[in-house]
């Protein structure tokens, strides 16, 4: 089975290896589940999430393939390399997810981005508990060196506080 190559996927070391690419409204902010107006995860033993403020909160880590034990070798051959996150809104406040997985080469240059489209969650109208995403990468060509993952959003009602989206269980694997 492959390893996380994400660091505190989870919050358990509140932000550290976290990147706050954007630091906005009250900041980024480690909580424990379910939360206030939240919902249980659905996967035993995940006890923290991050949460996001009123305007943008993003964060992100890059990670060096090289360092983390892999060859060249391995990698220009394409592993697969699969993403995947959870993310949620909360009962009383809508809000917005987003993230950006980008494959990079040596001079961090862009092989390859997964960018879905941003998600807003409306509590009036849509199920705001825990989603995945996911989204593997294949037959992108040699070079591959770093990878790149950027995660984050906000409230919808520009709320003094935790009201925007939650994330938790990062995780990133290359199937080498």
């Amino acid at each position: 089975m492959s390893r996380n190559l994400l660091k505190n996927p989870y919050g358990e070391e509140e932000l550290e290896f976290w990147d706050l690419t954007e630091n906005g409204g009250s900041q980024w902010k480690v909580e424990d589940m379910p939360g206030d107006c939240g919902f249980d995860f659905c996967i035993d033993g995940v006890t923290k999430y991050f949460a996001t403020s009123f305007e943008l909160c993003l964060k992100r880590q890059v990670i060096d393939l090289l360092a983390e034990g892999f060859s060249v070798d391995q990698l220009d051959a394409q592993p697969s390399v699969m993403v995947e996150d959870w993310y949620c809104g909360r009962t009383d406040c809508g809000c917005t997810y987003q993230m950006t997985t980008c494959l990079l080469d040596e001079n961090h240059e862009v092989i390859q981005e997964f960018k879905p489209e941003e998600v807003t969650l409306d509590p009036d109208s849509d199920d705001c508990s825990w989603k995945q995403i996911s989204h593997t990468f294949s037959d992108y060509g040699p070079g591959l060196r770093l990878i790149s993952f950027e995660h984050g959003g906000h409230d919808t009602k520009f709320w003094d506080g935790w009201f925007g989206v939650r994330v938790t269980g990062s995780s990133i694997t290359v199937d080498a």
